[in-house]
């Protein structure tokens, strides 16, 4: 025991001087134990009492709120009170529809049926009619009238039999498509309701790479959302394979569900259209493009007013200067455009431009490059008379040229809004230019409006009508223009409607009856 008792002088050396050395060793052991738990409980609640009756931390509180009004610096709240309620939820419907599956085997050609049978290859090459679930869209956009136009984007109501928009005060209100133009992916809708918040616009060509910049929107459904960053880039291009992209780049979020929402500077006035994002896994990735506010506001007058978008056109074939371009004409900058081509007979044939020819003016403001001089001309009434400042042989000379119409420009008969619109709801339609003409092989002597798209639900496909037929009487009345189907398919007291078309060489007439067209729930 000699060993055990080695180790003994080491504690008792620590025991308090109250234990009697006469005690068991077991019952000395209980009694230190019953002391220190005792001592530990007495500190407890020493420590607890103290903290009941004092705080152990001394909290400075400022009540004042933050000067939020005076610097944006501190808060962008007061910003973004001025412009969420002019962003709204868009949601679109797009109602059931029937395809046909299957088929396709080898064994459904006739010539091999002719040999072996009408059985040969069973039942697996049989087609059948599958009925495809309704579709749901989600995106944004933004008031621009207080009398319920709003602005978004093509792709997000596209295909749309009807959309629900929600405002900001949790009204949610049924919209109707005015009119899309998808060479810029803008749409304008319209919902029924007065002294809405329209947002203010601003000059968009002011922006500048490094401004601050708030994007608006409904990403994912989560609900209204606010994003900040700077513009990163102007002038994009080549981004969405659009015909007329002139992108602001912001590393502002953006994601699904953004696209239609407002993109606003620090006074919270709009310089661009949330539409586009770069990335890799289809989430935001630092990159995000705004239509600029210049263009929708352009887009937005000729939609409303006319139903379309109505461009200028020249009819030459533009390409930027590049430095060996430059040294080649003898310029002593890469600004401007060179023509490389003019078709015969349009504007620019009749004002005498030639191939060779550099622009480096349009109407007296120097031209950057082809992008620019592009959109210059495009916004330009047709009609118009302008000035062209070029570069001939080394040569500066002036033309007058008077502006174009493009030709052959698509649009839709009646809009798919889940309104009743027309008997040719779901058409597409478009001048017979030359190009439309060699496409779908249509002879000169044939005039009207070439059907260019048919929604398959619709009761013209139903009746039979196609893309490449050309409509060339409604209801005996003649149409030399898609203006003309447009007008003339407005809803009278029949609800059928006799068309006269050309169709795969021949002629011969059609009755749409829309009573049997049945929208699917």
């Amino acid at each position: 025991m000699a060993g055990k008792d080695e180790l003994l002088p080491t504690f008792n050396q620590r025991r308090p001087m109250n234990i009697h050395s006469s005690t068991p060793r077991s019952r000395r052991w209980l009694v230190v134990a019953t002391l220190a738990l005792f001592a530990g409980g007495t500190t407890w609640l020493a420590a607890e009492a103290k903290h009941d009756d004092k705080p152990s931390v001394n909290i400075k509180v400022d009540p004042a709120p933050l000067p939020r009004a005076q610097d944006p610096m501190y808060s962008l709240s007061p910003i973004v009170k001025r412009v969420i309620p002019s962003v709204v939820k868009v949601v679109t419907r797009e109602r059931a529809k029937e395809m046909q599956v299957g088929g396709g085997s080898p064994f459904d050609d006739p010539d091999l049926r002719q040999f072996f049978g009408p059985f040969f290859g069973g039942r697996g090459g049989q087609r059948r009619i599958v009925r495809q679930p309704p579709e749901m869209g989600l995106g944004s956009g933004v008031i621009v009238s207080a009398d319920g136009y709003i602005l978004t984007n093509c792709h997000v109501v596209d295909d749309a039999d009807s959309m629900k928009v929600t405002l900001s005060d949790g009204r949610v209100l049924t919209a109707k498509v005015i009119g899309k133009d998808q060479k810029s992916d803008i749409a304008v809708i319209k919902i029924d309701a007065h002294d809405l918040p329209a947002i203010t616009f601003a000059d968009s060509s002011d922006v500048q790479v490094g401004d601050r910049v708030l994007a608006v929107g409904n990403p994912f459904g989560v609900g209204e959302t606010v994003t900040s960053g700077i513009v990163s880039g102007t002038g994009r291009s080549g981004a969405t394979g659009l015909d007329y992209e002139d992108f602001i780049q912001t590393d502002a979020a953006i994601n699904p569900g953004n696209s239609g929402g407002a993109l606003v500077d620090m006074e919270g006035r709009l310089i661009g259209l949330n539409t586009a994002i770069l990335s890799r896994s289809g989430g935001f990735q630092g990159i995000g493009f705004a239509i600029p506010s210049d263009l929708a506001r352009h887009v937005i007058d000729s939609l409303v007013s006319t139903g379309k978008v109505v461009r200028g056109f020249l009819g030459v074939t533009i390409q930027d200067i590049s430095q060996d371009l430059a040294d080649q004409f003898q310029l002593k900058s890469n600004s401007g455009a060179v023509v490389a081509d003019v078709k015969p007979d349009s504007p620019a044939a009749n004002g005498g431009l030639k191939s060779g020819d550099v622009i480096l003016e349009f109407e007296g403001k120097p031209v950057k490059d082809s992008r620019q001089l592009k959109f210059a001309v495009a916004a330009t009434a047709p009609g118009q008379k302008v000035k062209l400042g070029y570069l001939r042989d080394g040569k500066n000379e002036i033309a007058t040229v008077t502006v174009g119409e493009i030709p052959g420009e698509k649009q839709a008969v009646n809009s798919t809004s889940g309104k009743d619109n027309g008997v040719l709801d779901g058409v597409e339609v478009g001048d017979l230019d030359p190009a439309a003409r060699e496409e779908f092989e249509v002879p000169p002597r044939v005039h009207g409006a070439l059907v260019s798209n048919v929604d398959p639900s619709s009761a013209a496909a139903e009746a039979g009508l196609a893309p490449g037929d050309v409509i060339q009487e409604i209801n005996h009345q003649p149409v030399r223009t898609a203006d003309d189907a447009v007008k003339l398919t407005e809803h009278g007291a029949s609800r059928k409607t006799l068309l006269k078309l050309w169709s795969h060489g021949a002629i011969h007439f059609l009755v749409v009856d829309e009573t049997d067209s049945k929208p699917s729930s």
